[in-house]
């Protein structure tokens, strides 16, 4: 009994992050190949307009970044760099058409530009997507996902090991095949 539902925990689960795990699989592939993929993100302009607004000169970025944001009905889950060179730049994160904003106080205006989707970078950002950092659900949705997707993995070697052991049959080449793996990650590990 227990051995059908280790079985049956492993298969639904796999079923169930079979789009997570295919995502990051692609992903991965994009990122490690990314010479091949020609992966570069770039921007086209989408409006430029007048923004006049002053803060605090002890503000942070980010507060800075949040109230901008909001000016432009534009809130949501965002990163900030700067203030560089008298500029300050939001990336509003969106998995499908994320947005830089870049602030000039200087120029009293904000240029919004949205990347251009290609298939490799929308992989890529789906990958490197975080949750937990940002006061969204959804943000805190999608990291709950990622946090199952770890706990899975762990799961499915778990299980793979009990599924491995049971089948008598298949213990030697089981074995075999285990040692090669470790063998060879320890290798990596300590030349590379």
């Amino acid at each position: 009994m227990f051995s059908k539902v280790i079985r049956r925990t492993h298969m639904y689960l796999a079923l169930f992050l079979s789009p997570w795990m295919l995502m990051y699989g692609l992903s991965t592939m994009v990122m490690n190949h990314r010479h091949s993929f020609r992966a570069t993100p770039q921007y086209e302009k989408e409006r430029e307009q007048a923004y006049e607004a002053s803060f605090p000169a002890d503000a942070r970025p980010r507060d800075v970044g949040q109230h901008i944001l909001r000016d432009l009905n534009m809130e949501g889950s965002f990163g900030v760099q700067g203030p560089r060179d008298g500029r300050l730049t939001i990336v509003r994160q969106d998995p499908i058409t994320p947005r830089r904003i870049i602030y000039t106080p200087a120029e009293g205006k904000v240029v919004i530009e949205k990347l251009i989707f290609r298939t490799p970078i929308f992989l890529e950002q789906l990958h490197r997507r975080r949750g937990f950092q940002q006061p969204y659900l959804l943000e805190d949705v999608w990291a709950f996902a990622v946090d199952l997707v770890i706990v899975a993995m762990v799961f499915w070697v778990l299980s793979g090991l009990w599924m491995w052991w049971e089948m008598r049959v298949t213990r030697g080449w089981g074995a075999f095949f285990a040692l090669l793996g470790a063998g060879l990650f320890v290798f990596f590990l300590v030349s590379i």
